[in-house]
């Protein structure tokens, strides 16, 4: 086995990753970006290097970088984890030629899955059935149109070199088409460095399955079952699950007889995985293969109870695989979450901020948290938004599914938005429950995913109101002249604080009632005793109901936890102007740092509903602003390629009546 393994990553698969070498008794090495000094990858490895600036492309992008890290150190192999250059065909090659083992498949392989036109043809020739489309190398705008028009709407548009959902647009009629192609050539540019692009029918309500296949360099090739992956936001999942609900037996083995004899196709070596589009009448549909591990390969540890890192080591290390087919077995079932920094009520945004409070539930045999974050640390623009994933196992698909709920019950972040709420919405959805899903689940079921309970909103009013009121910071004072009860001569003590949260304003009045208080807003009155049991925790009885709530209070806001979310308020200063509505109206903000890649509109255009305004990149992925009225572009304060912080002006309108 090897003595010293370079992980060429960072994040929650850096930590996994060292965590099984220290397990074999492997030093490991770490790499870092001047950002990630501090990080947690770094922490948990034995040795660290420093290879460049924060961007990706400083650091973890530079093979040549790593390269020569690996040889200063004496490491005999890199695992490079996922993204980044883990399916980097030159740096695979690079490392063969430089004499260290690259835990992953030969450069060849990888070049005959990294081009999805190409793999489909690999795949055609293999007889594994594949979804009509064009894969062709012909990539003119007329030829494109022509093919589009050939398949039939809807359509997906797909980067021939990437994965994630990025470069990848759905297109539902002819008038879509070349917008939906500019962009996604764009996007695949952007985040592959190449926009050749394909166009498959798009099936309108499938299932996404996977197999997890693994190979060695003996000839033995297996399958460790699959992973359903169907709940995605973005073309990108957010929630996976093994084995498949309701998978049959010998649509299991069919499934993976196809993965397997995909692998023998292009003589692989390692762990993959092969993604396939399951159709509601039992047929399947090759999509694309990863010539890595996965980010959701911690479900088949869980439902097989081996170890994927430790076979890739022993794999690339040229020993067999430690088991044949028949011997690997499948008990109970699993499930993964991720947890992302992001905004799933505005389109799953990516969200930035510092953890300031993080409590995780508790781990063991059957409950696992594989993260790269800690509290204090930054979520920042320059590498993906996940900040952990969060897995459980049971005998079967309910008891999994009841852990899950109770462990993200025990999950809390506040001073980055997350989507931990929505992922507790999700899972009480009846028709998740009844294995009723498909890739369109999301949108299928938006209305009950997003709208906020009003009587969970109200308490959370509540709590952000007695979080911030003076008389309760320093209630055991017997200074009066420091006192904050709010005591009047001959009157009753009125403490009036007003809040916003999102773009609802809330105006409460706070009265103190015998040992509790009183609270009304909103024509709702709440009875309320609360008090601070350390810094960050507000003990509370709101109408009888108790609760601990975990506050963060800055300056001009307070962040509580309740109902598996973080709600941050605004605290309005008295002595402020009133914002003017109006003009905050008609202006367009950056909704979080980013580079603006794209403005069509100029000072003085006159503008549609829906016409696109400005496209703006962030954590790699393209938001899009867009007209909601008619109306004239009055102010554009920045040009294609600036950068922007979170809350500047992009654009103003003047709305034509």
């Amino acid at each position: 086995m090897f003595n010293k393994i370079l992980i060429a990553n960072r994040g929650e698969i850096a930590v996994r990753i060292a965590r099984t070498a220290r397990k074999l008794g492997i030093i490991s090495v770490a790499v870092y970006s001047e950002a990630d000094a501090n990080a947690m990858h770094v922490e948990v490895s034995d040795e660290a290097y420093c290879i460049g600036g924060a961007a990706a492309s400083d650091s973890y992008l530079r093979a040549d970088r790593i390269l020569e890290v690996a040889q200063h150190c004496g490491a005999q192999a890199i695992h490079p984890g996922y993204g980044f250059l883990s399916e980097n065909s030159e740096f695979a090659r690079s490392c063969e030629n430089a004499g260290i083992a690259f835990i992953g498949p030969p450069a060849s392989a990888i070049e005959a899955m990294g081009s999805k036109s190409e793999a489909k043809k690999i795949m055609q020739s293999a007889n594994v059935p594949l979804v009509p489309g064009y894969h062709g190398d012909d990539q003119s705008d007329d030829l494109l149109r022509k093919e589009s028009n050939v398949i039939g709407y809807p359509q997906l548009i797909k980067a021939t070199a990437g994965g994630g959902g990025k470069g990848m647009r759905v297109v539902n009629q002819e008038s879509e088409f070349d917008a939906a192609l500019i962009s996604a050539r764009r996007e695949a540019l952007a985040s592959f460095g190449d926009d050749k692009v394909l166009i498959e029918r798009y099936l309108p309500a499938p299932r996404h399955v996977e197999m997890q296949v693994f190979a060695d360099s003996h000839g033995n090739v297996v399958h460790l079952f699959e992973r359903d992956c169907s709940i995605q936001r973005r073309h990108q999942k957010v929630l996976e699950e093994a084995p498949a609900p309701g998978m049959p037996e010998s649509l299991r083995q069919q499934m993976g007889e196809a993965a397997v004899d995909c692998a023998k196709a292009i003589g692989y070596i390692g762990a993959g995985t092969v993604e396939f589009l399951l159709d509601t009448d039992g047929s399947f549909y090759f999509m694309e293969m990863n010539t890595r591990l996965q980010v959701e390969h911690p479900v088949t540890e869980m439902i097989t109870g081996l170890d994927l890192v430790q076979w890739q080591l022993q794999v690339a290390h040229g020993e067999p695989l430690p088991l044949q087919q028949p011997a690997i077995s499948l008990n109970g079932h699993a499930f993964e979450a991720r947890i992302y920094a992001e905004a799933p009520d505005r389109d799953f945004m990516p969200a930035t901020g510092r953890i300031a409070y993080l409590t995780e539930p508790p781990s063991g045999q059957d409950v696992r948290i594989d993260t790269g974050v800690r509290t204090g640390d930054d979520i920042g623009i320059n590498y993906d938004p996940m900040i952990a994933k969060l897995i459980v196992h049971a005998g079967d698909r309910k008891t999994a599914l009841n852990k899950m709920r109770m462990a993200l019950n025990d999950y809390q972040i506040l001073g980055v938005q997350t989507n931990i709420g929505f992922l507790s919405s999700l899972l009480a959805i009846d028709a998740f429950v009844d294995e009723d899903f498909d890739t369109g689940f999301i949108e299928k079921h938006h209305q009950k995913l997003f709208d906020k309970e009003e009587g969970q909103v109200a308490i959370a009013v509540c709590v952000a109101g007695m979080a911030v009121l003076p008389a309760i910071q320093n209630s055991d004072c017997m200074d009066p002249w420091v006192d904050k009860s709010g005591w009047r001569m001959n009157q009753m003590p009125i403490h009036r604080i007003k809040l916003s949260l999102d773009d609802q304003k809330y105006a409460l009045e706070i009265t103190p009632k015998e040992n509790r208080w009183q609270i009304s807003f909103d024509e709702q009155l709440f009875d309320v005793s609360a008090s601070w049991l350390d810094d960050t925790h507000l003990r509370l009885e709101i109408n009888s109901s108790l609760l601990t709530i975990p506050v963060l209070i800055n300056n001009d806001s307070v962040s509580i936890w309740h109902d598996n979310r973080e709600w941050r308020f605004t605290r309005h200063n008295p002595m402020q102007a009133l914002d003017n509505e109006a003009e905050a109206g008609n202006q367009f903000l950056a909704p979080m740092p980013g580079a603006i890649i794209s403005i069509p509109v100029s000072v003085g255009d006159t503008v549609e509903q829906g016409d696109l305004l400005l496209v703006m990149e962030a954590m790699k992925m393209e938001h899009s602003m867009v007209a909601p009225v008619k109306a004239t572009v009055t102010d554009v304060f920045f040009a294609e390629g600036d950068q922007v912080e979170e809350g500047d002006k992009l654009i103003t309108l003047e709305i034509i009546q």
